[in-house]
């Protein structure tokens, strides 16, 4: 990803999205980003919905154990009252929250907060999953990250969810889900 340099020092805001199917290392990179931030002496703070507790209450952890502290909410709207002095802002499951967080994640960028977005693009009927077409479709800068099928070993975009329940929204690990390539998310179907 390419960023222009700012050389007139006024802080440019953006929007960045990460991507992806369960597995495929969204909240990795999104650390990974935020960390960096901070490396870079940025006041950065970190929000994730607060219905979110399958690792921790406060923490943004990813399968792989990386953990980053954040602040749990309910609605999109308290990141405006919270983040009211901050160069970057990170919120992790994006899927989960309100339908004001595009608008959100726009008035932060207009203010010049850098806005790092994680999320699942698709549930696991492949449809497109809560605000996330809407922050796709605000972003300007996107990334789709890819896990590895686990059927097959090609590259998975799917979330396949191997228990029956019909609700779209179902906490769970790889008890519940697991990554699939596009022929093996159908086949199993």
């Amino acid at each position: 990803m390419f960023i222009e340099p700012n050389i007139s020092g006024e802080r440019r805001g953006s929007i960045e999205v990460i991507c992806g199917s369960m597995f495929s290392g969204k909240t990795e990179e999104l650390i990974r980003r935020l960390k960096r931030a901070r490396i870079a002496n940025l006041r950065v703070e970190i929000f994730k919905p607060k219905i979110d507790t399958r690792y921790h209450e406060q923490q943004i952890v990813s399968h792989d154990e990386n953990a980053i502290l954040s602040t749990p909410i309910e609605s999109a709207q308290t990141i405006l009252l919270l983040a009211s002095d901050v160069d970057v802002v990170g919120i992790d499951e994006a899927q989960f929250f309100d339908d004001q967080l595009p608008d959100v994640c726009d008035q932060l960028a207009w203010r010049g907060v850098r806005v790092i977005i994680a999320g699942l693009d698709m549930d696991y009927t492949a449809k497109p999953f809560g605000q996330m077409p809407n922050l796709l479709a605000k972003a300007d800068y996107i990334t789709k990250l890819h896990a590895i099928c686990v059927k097959c070993g090609n590259i998975a975009n799917y979330s396949y969810r191997k228990v029956i329940n019909p609700t779209q929204l179902m906490l769970g690990e790889k008890d519940i889900y697991e990554p699939r390539c596009r022929k093996c998310y159908y086949e199993g179907k």
